[in-house]
């Protein structure tokens, strides 16, 4: 019998580390895929010890003497860009003996809308992986791109390649589809606006709950093979209701509170329960897709264009954690 919510959670749904912080993954795991980002990676690194030194200063510094020594084998980047990326694969490796799955990366989301950089920047990620540890290449890795058409196009390609992919930032069923159509390995519906997790004064009003039935019903007509793994939560309640996705990935202030939690606590009624009203629903049906035109009008006409402006909203905090990364490393080289 489950002991708590985060064993029921188990028992329904692969979960995952939504973290870079190899304590919690060790304390609360094994998990079986870890998720990150710019905004994970940047909140992890820039911590703090009690003397008010970095945390990982250390693992930054040999970063950028790593980036600076191997900088002509990527002369497509600067050094900083490349320290970057060395410092997030870092972190995710410390998670590694934690999960028993994929280490998502996020390629760099200034790069969402070229699908030429996505696709050079990926391969780098997975590249550095390997070299940084043999044991982490391309076998271990999923690279996370943000859903845009060109985002989506890259994973097309990268797939193809052997580079497994999430389609991340999901938002609507014409992205769902299209990531889908792509083929790629994983795909990530945000069920809060990413906002909320940046403005304490922010409550998502139109929380995407439905969405992971409406795509699995999607998945299942189409006969789609790629997983979904439900992201962007805010609280134990929304989780439970999202039992039984295919994954899940979570923070480490809802795992440590599921952890804490009697699973007999919960209202056995409501374990799962979106999925279940999703099964009584009607099946769903999205625009065409066959043409970048179609596409890009039918994702601009949802909602009244509000799904829209949850992913633009989205692509800016990352790029902004992207620059507080860059800085943080550049501060790293000044000091």
């Amino acid at each position: 019998m489950p002991q708590t919510l985060l064993d029921l959670l188990r028992s329904c749904s692969a979960v995952d580390c939504d973290t870079l912080d190899a304590e919690v993954a060790k304390s609360l795991g094994p998990f079986v895929d870890c998720t990150s980002n710019q905004a994970i990676a940047y909140g992890e690194l820039s911590k703090k010890n009690s003397d008010g030194n970095l945390k990982y200063q250390q693992l930054i510094l040999d970063s950028l003497a790593y980036a600076k020594s191997n900088a002509s084998d990527f002369p497509e980047v600067n050094v900083v860009e490349l320290a970057v990326e060395v410092a997030t694969i870092k972190l995710a490796h410390l998670v590694a003996p934690y999960v028993t799955g994929y280490l998502h990366i996020q390629a760099n989301p200034k790069y969402c809308y070229d699908k030429g950089l996505l696709i050079q920047n990926s391969r780098r990620i997975a590249i550095l992986s390997g070299r940084l540890n043999p044991d982490l290449g391309l076998q271990n890795i999923c690279i996370k791109i943000l859903a845009t058409w060109e985002g989506l196009q890259a994973c097309a390609e990268l797939q193809k390649q052997g580079i497994f992919t999430l389609a991340t930032s999901i938002v609507s069923l014409q992205q769902a589809a299209l990531a889908a159509s792509v083929g790629c390995a994983y795909m990530a519906p945000y069920i809060n606006e990413l906002r909320v997790h940046f403005d304490e004064s922010y409550v998502d009003e139109d929380k995407l709950m439905a969405i992971p039935g409406q795509i699995r019903r999607l998945y299942e007509k189409n006969g789609s093979k790629t997983v979904i793994t439900v992201a962007s939560l805010t609280s134990i309640t929304e989780i439970m209701q999202l039992a039984g996705s295919d994954h899940i990935t979570i923070s480490p202030p809802l795992l440590a509170q599921l952890s804490q939690t009697p699973a007999d606590s919960f209202d056995k009624a409501d374990v799962g329960s979106v999925f279940e009203k999703s099964r009584k629903a009607e099946g769903d049906s999205v625009d065409s897709i066959e043409t970048e035109a179609a596409w890009r009008y039918a994702f601009s006409r949802d909602d009244n264009g509000e799904r829209e402006v949850k992913m633009v909203r989205a692509i800016n905090i990352f790029c902004n954690k992207q620059n507080d990364l860059e800085d943080l490393v550049r501060l790293c080289m000044s000091g």
